[in-house]
């Protein structure tokens, strides 16, 4: 099973880690990335940009009133500022496979299964594969 894993961070997540101990940070979090690539676990990780440069598409049917946001456009204090496609047997081998990444002091690690079962309603035809490059 594939599983995509979202981490949520606070604005301040970082706040008082000086740039030495940032590097150290991300140096141990791309070792785990590694670990996880070693042991045929990991499809893809990477961290997100800055939410300053997030863009949002929003075409939701809404009744006809005007709204504002002053971005970013999260609807949380938390944004995503990362994620990492896994495959692993189940959700329980899915989360072991972060007990002990370094990251998850600093956030939160939404996990969930990816639905490979999908078919056309009317063609039977499933979704494109997974396809990296």
């Amino acid at each position: 099973m594939k599983f995509l894993c979202l981490f949520y961070f606070s604005p301040d997540a970082f706040a008082g880690i000086s740039p030495e101990e940032m590097r150290r940070f991300d140096d141990a979090t791309i070792e785990h990335d590694h670990k996880l690539r070693a042991s045929g676990h990991l499809l893809l990780a990477s961290p997100l940009a800055d939410v300053s440069t997030e863009e949002v598409i929003d075409r939701r049917r809404r009744p006809a009133r005007l709204t504002e946001t002053d971005g970013p456009y999260a609807e949380t204090k938390e944004v995503v500022g990362g994620l990492v496609l896994v495959e692993a047997r189940d959700m329980e081998e899915a989360k072991a496979l972060f007990a002990d990444d370094p990251i998850a002091a600093h956030c939160r690690i939404q996990i969930r299964a990816l639905r490979d079962t999908d078919r056309h309603s009317q063609t039977g035809e499933g979704r494109p594969e997974f396809k990296l490059g």
